[in-house]
C-alpha cells in the first residue's frame, strides 16, 4: 500500500484563515500529497465546514493538530485553565470529525515550554490528574470518530513527556479507542536512545506520524535514521497519515513559540517538493 503523505499548512501560513485555504490546499495537492495537515491555533481561525468543501473538490485528505497554549494546560491546578483546555480539545475533536480527519493531535497534556521540576510522588499525582481528565476527553473523541494522537515532545518543550514510554503509560491507563499516539522523529532524534525501537515499542497505539528532520528541515537533508524509521514502520504494519511538520521561521509568533530563528530550506516550496520525494521514495 502506498504511503500516506501529508504536509502540514504552517509550512507557509499561520494562524491558517479561510483566505489561505484554496491556494494553500491546492498547492500541497499539486506537488502529490494524499493530504494537508490544518492546525488549530484557535477554534475560530478557518471554517471547518468550508475546508471540507475545499478538501474534497480538490481531492485531498486532511489530518489536525491542536495548540496547547498556557490558557489550555490540563494539568493546571486553575480550575478556569484546566477547564479551557477540556472545552479546547472537545471543540477541536469537533472540528476535526466535521472536517473528516482521523486524528487530532498534538502535546494534550500541558502547555508547549512548560517545564517543571517533580518529584516521584508529584509525577504521579499529576499523572492520575492526566488520566482522569483526559478520559472523558477520548471517550467523546471515539464518539465523534476521531482519535486523539498523544505527543511526546523534546526536554526542552516540556519535562512532562518526552518518551514514546512516557506517552504509552497515559495511553494504556485511559485505556480508550480515542485515544493512541502521535510520534514526531524530531522529538525523537533528541530523546529516544533508539527510534526503532520506540516505534517497535509504540505498536499499534501508533496512531499518528511526523515525519520531521532533525532540525525541522526537508526530511533527508539531516541526520535523522530514515531507513531504520521506515523499517519500525514496516516492523509494526503502520498504514496511517505520514505528515511532514515544519515551521516557516519568517511568521514571527511560530517563531518564538518553537524557537525557529533560520531557514530550514532555501524556501518553503523547495521544503514541500523536495520532503514529498524523499518520503515517497523512503515509503513507497
Amino acid at each position: 500500500m502506498p504511503a500516506d503523505l501529508g504536509l502540514t499548512t504552517w509550512n507557509w501560513v499561520s494562524p491558517l484563515t479561510d483566505d489561505d485555504l484554496p491556494g494553500v490546499l491546492r498547492r500541497i495537492k499539486e506537488i502529490g500529497y494524499d493530504r494537508a495537515e490544518l492546525p488549530f491555533e484557535t477554534l475560530d481561525g478557518f471554517r471547518p465546514a468550508y475546508a471540507r468543501e475545499l478538501l474534497e473538490e480538490i481531492g485531498l485528505g486532511c489530518t489536525t493538530v491542536g495548540a496547547i497554549t498556557a490558557d489550555r494546560d490540563l494539568l493546571s491546578d486553575d480550575p478556569a485553565v484546566s477547564g479551557h483546555g477540556r472545552d479546547f480539545l472537545l471543540g477541536a475533536v469537533d472540528a476535526a470529525a466535521e472536517l473528516g480527519s482521523p486524528v487530532m493531535s498534538g502535546p494534550i497534556y500541558s502547555a508547549v515550554g512548560r517545564c517543571w521540576l517533580q518529584t516521584a510522588d508529584e509525577r504521579k499525582r499529576d499523572l492520575a490528574t492526566l488520566v482522569e481528565r483526559l478520559a472523558p476527553i477520548a471517550e467523546h473523541a471515539a464518539e465523534r470518530g476521531v482519535v486523539l494522537g498523544l505527543e511526546p515532545l523534546n526536554r526542552f518543550e516540556t519535562s512532562f513527556i518526552n518518551l514514546v514510554e512516557q506517552g504509552l503509560e497515559v495511553v494504556e491507563r485511559v485505556d480508550s479507542p480515542g485515544l493512541g499516539l502521535l510520534i514526531d522523529t524530531f522529538h525523537m532524534n533528541i530523546e529516544e536512545r533508539s527510534i526503532g525501537d520506540a516505534i517497535r515499542m509504540a505498536g499499534g497505539r501508533v496512531v499518528h506520524v511526523h515525519a520531521c528532520e532533525n532540525d525541522r528541515g526537508t526530511p533527508g537533508a539531516g541526520h535523522v535514521p530514515w531507513a531504520e524509521v521506515a523499517q519500525a514502520l514496516a516492523d509494526i504494519a503502520y498504514t496511517g497519515p505520514v505528515v511532514i511538520e515544519t515551521f516557516n521561521p519568517r511568521i514571527e509568533t511560530i517563531a518564538r513559540a518553537v524557537s525557529c530563528w533560520r531557514d530550514f530550506a532555501p524556501s518553503p516550496e523547495h521544503l514541500a517538493e523536495e520532503g514529498y520525494a524523499f518520503l515517497r521514495d523512503l515509503l513507497g
